[in-house]
């Protein structure tokens, strides 16, 4: 097993109040330092949440965004320079940027991206300005300066280090007006997991993340919502089909048994949606087995 730290992120700035705030609590609650073997590194607070879309940006709290995403890096920096794995459990997917602020203050790493969506949007094809679906954008260095180019390190992760994988959204974000994906951004939607295989898709992913040489590892974004809606109900945003539990364990086993993954963050599953919490000890489940057996 690998040497994990757990690190809370309860944020909702990117998204709204709508529960998945208590996912760390959730997950905690359902043994996941224990599974993992974890020591609890603390806990980020956001500011407080503005329902106002920002004029300027077109997006909701940019400022409390940008601001929590350096508080995050502190905290993930810290894991790291303790030589442990951190799992930040958030939050809305926005977390992301704090977390790869923290590896992009170091060298030059790639991102797993595990997600239902794609997460593309610029702020005028948004419908309310959720910086949740913008993220791999800002990420990119594609958005509003204030997120975009954290500490003026922008991009945090360049298009050809990011795998994205198992997203399910390209109807549902054509129709909207999102921007297109860029070329260089490596692509493996749900079809082509299920013609590949997870675990083929899986090894395929982190040989394209690790394969030229030039990287310092790999972080591993994980929506929930990449799961099939029937196995995982409990997000804000459903859409028909996605990964089965055992397709999401073996994606997980395969990117976490490389010496390049650097770190994991869990977002959006939402325990209010969830009131017997069966799924918050499936998730639990899966997330242990996956590190399992992990030097």
């Amino acid at each position: 097993m690998r040497d994990v730290a757990i690190v809370e992120a309860p944020s909702v700035l990117g998204l709204r109040p709508t529960g998945v705030e208590g996912l760390p609590e959730a997950l905690l609650g359902a043994g996941l330092a224990e599974g993992l073997g974890a020591v609890r590194a603390g806990r980020v607070e956001p500011p407080g949440y503005d329902p106002e879309r920002d004029p300027d940006t077109g997006v909701l709290n940019p400022d409390g965004i940008a601001g929590y995403s350096g508080a995050l890096a502190d905290a993930v920096g810290g894991v790291l320079d303790d030589g442990r794995f951190p799992v930040v459990l958030g939050g809305d997917c926005s977390v992301l940027l704090g977390n790869l602020l923290a590896l992009r203050r170091r060298d030059r790493h790639g991102l797993l991206f595990l997600d239902g969506h794609t997460d593309f949007y610029q702020p005028s094809a948004e419908p309310t300005g959720e910086a949740a679906s913008m993220e791999l954008a800002l990420a990119t260095g594609r958005g509003p300066h204030v997120l975009a180019d954290l500490e003026g390190r922008g991009p945090l992760v360049r298009d050809e280090d990011v795998v994205a994988l198992g997203f399910r959204d390209a109807e549902e974000s054509a129709s909207y007006g999102m921007q297109p994906l860029p070329s260089a951004l490596h692509t493996m939607d749900l079809d082509t997991v299920r013609a590949l295989g997870a675990a083929g898709a899986a090894q395929r992913a982190v040989g394209l993340l690790t394969g030229d040489g030039t990287g310092a590892g790999y972080w591993i974004h994980l929506d929930v919502d990449v799961l099939d809606d029937a196995a995982m109900p409990a997000v804000d945003y459903r859409l028909p089909g996605g990964l089965t539990w055992q397709e999401l364990e073996t994606v997980l086993h395969t990117a976490l048994s490389d010496s390049g993954a650097v770190g994991l963050d869990v977002a959006i599953f939402n325990p209010l949606l969830d009131p017997d919490s069966s799924l918050a000890k499936r998730l639990t489940q899966c997330l242990v087995r996956s590190f399992d057996g992990q030097g």
